[in-house]
């Protein structure tokens, strides 16, 4: 199988400051300030045309952190994504300006991506029916729920036709009919081979749609696998995780923060 998505040794880092005094130290004098937080630490993974992989794993995981990074909307710290096409992120809001109006977002998302105004005016009636936000196409952005804010990305996105799509959370909001409409068109993408990688808290929607999942924890590759593997084990580690008391998940993640320091000490010696 080709390859459609090959990520390499994928590290992100932040930096974390106390106050903006702190922030302004850090750019314009020699010394470092800040506490330098890692959302990903040495992600390596790789995705062959037709695969439909779910990012699993807890909150503060890395999983919006990774799929902006191969949307090419987040620039990466170290590591490379290499990517065989267009990649497209469908998230609520994501890509939107909330002073233009929905038409007007569309005809602006089409315009960067290289559309001429000719293939704009055929794909605009298209993207307007699925997304079914009726009079509100001609209101500012501003003014949409969540939902059709989710609905208008997911339009624009899946009619602009991109080689690998990432869908991140963008089917948790807005009612079932809608839902159930766009994993239609995510089973056309899928049957054209497209490589689609989707983030969801619904485990079901998950085992569902997917056929590979990576887990991630605390900004690490914890497992990767068939669907089959990796969701039984990631609901297993779910129900410890629940029934942990609020000091016990404080210990695990001061756990995980310590690895990730000692991986740091590690890595720089």
């Amino acid at each position: 199988m080709k390859k459609s998505v090959v990520v390499k040794n994928l590290t992100k880092r932040y930096k974390l400051y106390t106050s903006n005094k702190e922030r302004l130290f850090d750019i314009f004098l020699p010394k470092s300030y800040g506490e330098p937080f890692y959302a990903l630490r040495d992600v390596s993974f790789e995705a062959d045309k037709g695969d439909t992989i779910g990012f699993v794993g807890i909150n503060g995981s890395g999983k919006s952190t990774l799929s902006n990074i191969i949307a090419g909307i987040v620039p990466e710290t170290s590591g490379t994504v290499e990517i065989d096409g267009q990649a497209s992120l469908i998230a609520v809001a994501a890509g939107l300006n909330n002073q233009l109006t929905g038409r007007e977002n569309i005809e602006l998302k089409c315009l960067m991506l290289g559309f001429s105004k000719e293939k704009i005016r055929r794909l605009e009636p298209e993207i307007i029916e699925f997304a079914e936000l009726g009079k509100f196409i001609d209101q500012p952005v501003k003014s949409y729920s969540s939902g059709m804010r989710s609905r208008l990305g997911f339009s624009i996105s899946v009619h602009t036709d991109p080689d690998v799509l990432i869908i991140d959370e963008a089917l948790s909001v807005g009612d079932k009919a809608f839902g159930e409409k766009c994993f239609e068109k995510m089973r056309e993408f899928k049957a054209k081979g497209k490589t689609m990688f989707f983030v969801s808290h619904s485990i079901g929607q998950m085992k569902q749609f997917c056929d590979k999942a990576i887990w991630l924890e605390y900004g690490k590759v914890k497992m990767e696998g068939s669907i089959k593997e990796v969701i039984p084990a990631y609901e297993k580690f779910l129900d410890e995780y629940k029934k942990m008391s609020n000091a016990e998940k404080k210990r695990y993640r001061e756990e995980a923060s310590k690895d990730q320091s000692e991986e740091k000490v590690t890595a720089l010696s």
